[in-house]
């Protein structure tokens, strides 16, 4: 026979009634949070389910946020390269004007001034500040300006004026991710956007008989070529050609020198890397830690130039009333700024029509993310009503069960 202490019965009623309760919280905070998982052993699975759906709509909203702020750099540096191609085709309105001859000499100097406008509205344009403060054409030094101008006067002139432009920024790319593992260029080099013909860097150091004396690296517009103990000149030049930097490398015939040439119109970089002389050996660049562009070998002869040494040039030519010159390289070098500018605006575009649809395919796809981890974890309010109410009913019949079945002890009687 089973013994049953007086006990028993009222600790098995408040085991139950504490089961009961337990349950009744759990259901309440459920439908308080809206989410069926409290804790990690609710539902193990669907946990590990939801915290990769939430890390993926994290990342997704952090792509649509890049997608923006690329789109917003790129609408503004859109709209200045648009400006300064305006301000081209108006200097070469000039040029084709200053070079058929029906002009005289006094309305060649306006043309002139109005040239030297052009190119001090063309440097504020080059400087331009995004909506941030930052700068726009600069590269990855953003905090500066990426163009100094210097200034001088002309041989009759009367007035200081703009006679150089140098490039202060860097080359450096600034990427942005715009989807897993995938990125996209967000900054703008002002050497490659503001160039108007292919540069050309030649030695006159004699390379025929040039060996690597040690192994090194040089890099050549930011791409690190290795040369070997040995290597001659022409294993370099080799070397250089199938790096992919923007640059074609070949001997020239008659100083038997290296010759660096862009293949797109940019500014040339060239840099020894610690520990390597190369292109120092060869002449390409000087001595020191000279900082590129501006470390090229005192001897080396350079022509390609810039935006502004097109338009600077343009400008002396009308001044000097020298039409020959202004029908010929003058109309070539501005039609070279302007191929420069129309590839610059077409390359934003093309940037923009990707950004566009990556930005669409990244908003439809946040709201589905976030719909499967509402329907991993998210409860069914209707059902969790019902099932409170049942709770709340079960534990009052379970109330007045215990306290009708609860018989009187022994101590009832002692009274």
């Amino acid at each position: 026979m089973d013994r049953i202490s007086t006990n028993l019965p009222n600790d098995n009623m408040q085991f139950y009634l504490r089961e009961r309760q337990k349950l009744m919280e759990q259901t309440q905070n459920q439908i308080a949070s809206q989410t069926r998982i409290q804790n990690l052993r609710d539902d193990p699975l669907a946990a590990a389910h939801a915290t990769r759906y939430r890390s993926y709509t994290t990342r997704l909203q952090r792509y649509s946020d890049n997608i923006q702020t690329v789109q917003e750099r790129n609408r503004i540096a859109e709209g200045y390269v648009q400006q300064a191609t305006d301000l081209l085709q108006r200097a070469r309105e000039l040029a084709v004007q200053g070079a058929h001859g029906t002009y005289a000499p006094e309305d060649l100097q306006h043309m002139s001034v109005e040239v030297n406008e052009i190119i001090n509205q063309m440097v504020e344009i080059a400087n331009a500040r995004d909506s941030d403060g930052t700068t726009v054409f600069s590269g990855d030094r953003t905090q500066q300006l990426p163009f100094r101008a210097l200034q001088g006067i002309r041989a009759g002139g009367e007035r200081e004026m703009i006679t150089e432009v140098q490039y202060r920024g860097t080359i450096n790319p600034q990427s942005a991710e715009i989807a897993d593992n995938s990125y996209i260029r967000s900054n703008f080099v002002g050497n490659q956007v503001f160039w108007a013909e292919n540069q050309q860097i030649q030695s006159r150091t004699d390379a025929r008989d040039y060996q690597v004396n040690q192994d090194g690296t040089f890099s050549i517009d930011g791409v690190d070529i290795q040369v070997r103990e040995g290597d001659n000149a022409f294993s370099i030049i080799q070397k250089i050609n199938e790096s992919g930097a923007p640059v074609r490398a070949r001997l020239d015939p008659v100083y038997s020198s290296v010759v660096i040439e862009g293949t797109t119109p940019h500014q040339v970089w060239l840099q020894d890397q610690p520990g390597s002389t190369v292109l120092q050996d060869l002449g390409l660049i000087g001595s020191g830690d000279g900082r590129p562009p501006e470390n090229l070998a005192p001897s080396a002869r350079r022509s390609g130039g810039s935006v502004f040494d097109a338009l600077i040039n343009l400008r002396d030519q009308l001044a000097a009333g020298d039409q020959e010159a202004i029908g010929g390289q003058g109309i070539q070098t501005m039609d070279q700024a302007l191929d420069n500018m129309f590839t610059n605006l077409g390359r934003i575009g093309a940037v923009n029509s990707r950004l566009e649809g990556a930005y669409q395919r990244t908003e439809m796809e946040i709201p589905e993310v976030i719909a499967q981890d509402s329907r991993n974890t998210d409860i069914d309010l209707a059902e969790a009503v019902v099932q409170l109410r049942e709770l709340e009913a079960t534990h009052r019949a379970a109330l007045g069960a215990s306290a009708r079945i609860m018989q009187p002890t022994l101590l009832d009687f002692l009274r």
